[in-house]
């Protein structure tokens, strides 16, 4: 019997504990602390649920980000009262900003020992502000069917909050009174005898957001397809702008989003955090240099866009937010989610919907006959599936395979000038690129993100830490037909969590990556205690430059002191020494031969961290001097 009857408590956590394991859930991250001992007895006991005890909350909170970031379900949270809750904060914005479903169980003193100095009680009733999608408090257990009844849909709505409309955090406050752990009370076994089951938990089935969830097409499409669409087909000076994204189905996404370039024949700018760069064979339209390509400010005025579709986040390049909010092109937002993506304020359009849905919408919209003489405006090809290509291994997707130079058989119309200005610069710039940086023996910080691009396992899933790791990733992170699976934290962009992070995507999952510098990494060292319970594998990619990297491309670096002590913040620490304390195993790097070697296959098991040691000021230089030269000669 899954539900305990020993006392009110018990109940109370195991129906929820139940509850939550019958809708779906498969993993819950519980810290210690005596005031949610019902819940951690309740969901240790329940066998369908893992559970896994991690000391510090902050690092709790963000494993459980990982792990929800994974798997695109919700993972339940579980601590004790008190400032406990509050560690959990940074992780809750960030599932917020970057919307992954989180369930938030905070344990808290009943109301009659809150503002009495009781001890460890704080006001923890919407302690999270505006952040979660949903809060509420709990009522106190009670040990009758109907305030069971009000438990179990109470939970059933959390979790449906968790996920729709947007997916993020949700927090319950739970008060529990004494007895916190499992004594026994006669008055309650009563209940036992009233309780079915089978009759109680009827109809409870897994919900979660999949492909089913797709909103309908937004009125927009629907309503006006002819006026939409046809600006769309008319226009041939049209982007496609591929953000941050870690879609659940990557390749299903990738395949979305090379449909609609080639029906309407416009490039692909893919953020190098996005999955489209690692999926090139699907895109021949795919450009990855955009960033290098506008420093060039004659080629940004002439490559200058009428149309720009934006699918969810806009990419981290300073470069290109400054050249759209210059040219301000009349620009639409794909995402299904209500949130507001137009930091740049421009002539947006928001359609509320997957870029799997759009794709599939036009496929239907029959190809207009420009200016009504029967000639049928240029499409990228003649055979276009209705349908999404199919997206299994092995199936045909109906797109030519990669050639040199990252793009597919060419299937530009020779009149369509505008996209083969962007074909041939982008092979251009990516060769000089190529050229510059193999040519490179010494360890340097931008030659890493461009390695890893090339030689890391299929399908490796790879934490990029924020600060310089995700903007050489941006700069220099070659288009593959690896499949390569990034994460990151990029809701609120912050270095807190990135450790625990990394090891939540890590867990019960294929070998995986982190790449990191030296201070996120101490940022979040109890990440590490992690270890003993860690399933899988994670190899960290630590460069270690001894201090904040980004903060010496930024005009503050000109004012020291205070830029020493203050921005770069060097902390002098022995990695090998910090890593021994927690018996993770540790390799410098001495030369990118050996770097290959220790990345072409992957252990299965375990934490290592392999340190690049590089000198941030002259990689910060290198940046400077080469950054706008790649494509200035064009």
């Amino acid at each position: 019997m899954p539900i305990d009857f020993r006392n009110t408590n018990t109940v109370w956590a195991s129906v929820l504990a139940e509850t939550l394991q019958r809708l779906g859930l498969t993993t819950a991250v519980i810290c210690p602390g005596s005031r949610s001992a019902p819940l951690t007895i309740a969901f240790a006991q329940n066998k369908k649920i893992e559970t896994i005890p991690i000391l510090d909350e902050r690092s709790a909170s963000f494993f459980a980000l990982g792990t929800a970031q994974k798997s695109s379900l919700p993972t339940a949270l579980i601590c004790t009262s008190g400032t406990a809750a509050a560690n959990f904060y940074p992780a809750i914005i960030e599932a917020r900003e970057s919307r992954i479903p989180l369930l938030i169980f905070t344990a808290d003193r009943p109301p009659e020992l809150r503002d009495c100095h009781a001890g460890q009680a704080i006001d923890q009733v919407k302690i999270y502000g505006n952040y979660p999608n949903w809060q509420a408090e709990l009522a106190i257990p009670s040990a009758s069917i109907g305030m069971l009844d009000y438990l179990r849909q109470t939970i059933v709505y959390a979790w449906e909050r968790s996920q729709f409309p947007t997916p993020g955090p949700v927090h319950l406050n739970i008060p529990f009174r004494d007895p916190l752990v499992p004594v026994p009370d006669i008055a309650v076994e009563v209940l036992e005898t009233q309780f079915n089951p089978e009759d109680f938990f009827a109809g409870l089935e897994p919900i979660f957001a999949g492909e089913s969830s797709t909103p309908p097409s937004p009125p927009l499409l629907r309503g006006g397809e002819e006026s939409t669409m046809q600006q769309w087909q008319k226009c041939d000076r049209g982007i496609i702008i591929a953000g941050v994204a870690q879609p659940q189905f990557a390749e299903k996404y990738c395949s979305a989003i090379a449909q609609i370039s080639q029906l309407l024949n416009w490039p692909v700018l893919a953020e190098g955090l996005s999955p489209v760069r690692n999926y090139a064979q699907l895109n021949p339209h795919l450009i990855s240099t955009y960033d290098l390509i506008l420093r060039n400010r004659e080629l940004a005025d002439k490559l200058t866009p009428e149309i720009a579709i934006q699918i969810g986040d806009l990419p981290t390049s300073k470069e290109l937010r400054n050249w759209l909010g210059k040219t301000q092109p009349k620009r639409y937002i794909i995402d299904p989610s209500h949130h507001n993506f137009d930091p740049l304020h421009g002539k947006t359009i928001h359609l509320r919907t997957s870029v799997e849905n759009l794709a599939t919408i036009l496929t239907l919209v029959p190809p207009l006959n420009k200016g009504g003489l029967g000639g049928v405006l240029t499409t990228a090809t003649t055979n276009i599936s209705p349908q999404i290509p199919p997206l299994n291994k092995g199936e045909s997707t109906q797109v030519p395979p990669l050639s040199k130079g990252g793009l597919g058989g060419v299937l530009t119309s020779p009149s369509n000038k505008y996209l083969q200005l962007w074909h041939n610069t982008e092979i251009q710039v990516r060769q000089t690129i190529d050229q510059k940086i193999s040519a490179i023996n010494n360890i340097i910080e931008p030659k890493v993100s461009w390695l890893l691009s090339q030689i890391l396992p299929p399908a490796t899933p790879i934490f990029i830490a924020n600060s310089m790791p995700v903007r050489d990733v941006e700069f220099f992170w070659k288009q593959n037909n690896l499949e390569i699976k990034p994460f990151f934290n990029r809701g609120a962009n912050g270095i807190d969590g990135t450790l625990s992070t990394a090891l939540g995507v890590a867990h019960r999952n294929q070998s995986s990556i982190m790449l990191t510098g030296d201070l996120t990494l101490l940022h979040d060292t109890n990440g590490f205690l992690i270890k003993n319970k860690f399933v899988g594998h994670l190899t960290i990619i630590l460069i270690n430059n001894n201090g904040g990297g980004i903060f010496e491309m930024l005009p503050v670096a000109k004012f020291d002191p205070p830029f020493e002590d203050f921005f770069a913040t060097p902390q002098d620490i022995n990695f090998a020494q910090l890593c021994a304390t927690y018996g993770v195993e540790h390799e410098v790097i001495e030369d990118w031969e050996q770097f290959k070697q220790k990345l072409i296959s992957l252990p299965n098991s375990g934490i290592r961290v392999l340190e690049l040691q590089t000198d941030r000021r002259s990689d910060a230089k290198w940046r400077q001097d080469n950054l706008s030269k790649f494509a200035k000669d064009l």
